[in-house]
């Protein structure tokens, strides 16, 4: 079974930056993909970017262009530098992982808050 762990939410204020990151620790076959979905209070949980293990990636219309997701496959680890927050990225952000053993799995994190002031 794989572990996530995250780190690099926290409090900044529009304009700002700010890096998550996110390690898959475990037994497993192979990761196939590694992402971040954010959930806002009385929100539906929403896609922020995905990456492959090939290396493919994909955003949400309102990230693009101020997102960045990247992906340590020695490290099992995938990135997210979110630039030029807005206060409406304000969520708990979650990272997601889609592996196998070699049956397919998903697992998501505990979760971390970014909150961005005006």
């Amino acid at each position: 079974q794989v572990q996530l762990v995250e780190s690099g939410g926290g409090l900044v204020q529009a304009g700002g930056s700010l890096r998550l990151s996110c390690t898959a620790s475990g037994r497993f076959f192979s990761i196939n993909a590694m992402g971040w979905y954010r959930q806002a209070p009385g929100k539906q949980r929403e896609l922020v970017a995905t990456v492959t293990s090939g290396g493919s990636t994909n955003y949400a219309e309102s990230v693009k262009g101020r997102f960045t997701i990247s992906r340590d496959n020695a490290k099992n680890t995938v990135y997210l530098q979110m630039n030029s927050l807005k206060p409406e990225d304000t969520a708990v952000y979650y990272c997601n992982c889609r592996y196998t053993t070699p049956v397919a799995y998903e697992r998501w994190g505990q979760g971390t808050q970014v909150t961005v002031s005006s």
